[in-house]
């Protein structure tokens, strides 16, 4: 069995992702052969991550933004404490963009690049 943290992540990624809860339970069935993510074991939830990973699903928009690249931006943002509006203004003053979805991949690598020198900035 997963523990609860990683249970969260496959939740997180469900709701990111808009699926349905038989979209849901079907990839479970496909992609580890379980109907329920609390019957994954540590292999299972790998094949899970490696599924959505390699899957259209995994894709945020046309320009390549991935799931993955939202979830670490949005949490770089929580540890810095930034609140919406922050965030947005940060966006759209150096990256001209009003939301972390219209990121194309290189931008979010760049955001998430900066976003680490600042918070390395704060705690030196």
């Amino acid at each position: 069995m997963i523990d609860h943290k990683k249970l969260a992540v496959i939740h997180i990624v469900k709701r990111e992702l808009g699926l349905s809860d038989d979209e849901y339970r079907d990839i479970l069935h496909t992609a580890a052969g379980v109907n329920s993510a609390k019957d994954l074991d540590e292999a299972g939830f790998r094949r899970l991550m490696q599924f959505f990973a390699r899957s259209g699903y995994y894709r945020i928009n046309l320009q390549g933004l991935t799931l993955r690249q939202k979830l670490f931006i949005e949490h770089l943002f929580e540890e810095l404490h930034w609140n919406p509006p922050h965030c947005r203004n940060f966006l759209l003053k150096y990256y001209r963009k009003p939301d972390i979805e219209g990121l194309n991949k290189k931008e979010a690598s760049k955001v998430i690049e900066a976003l680490k020198q600042i918070k390395k900035h704060r705690q030196s």
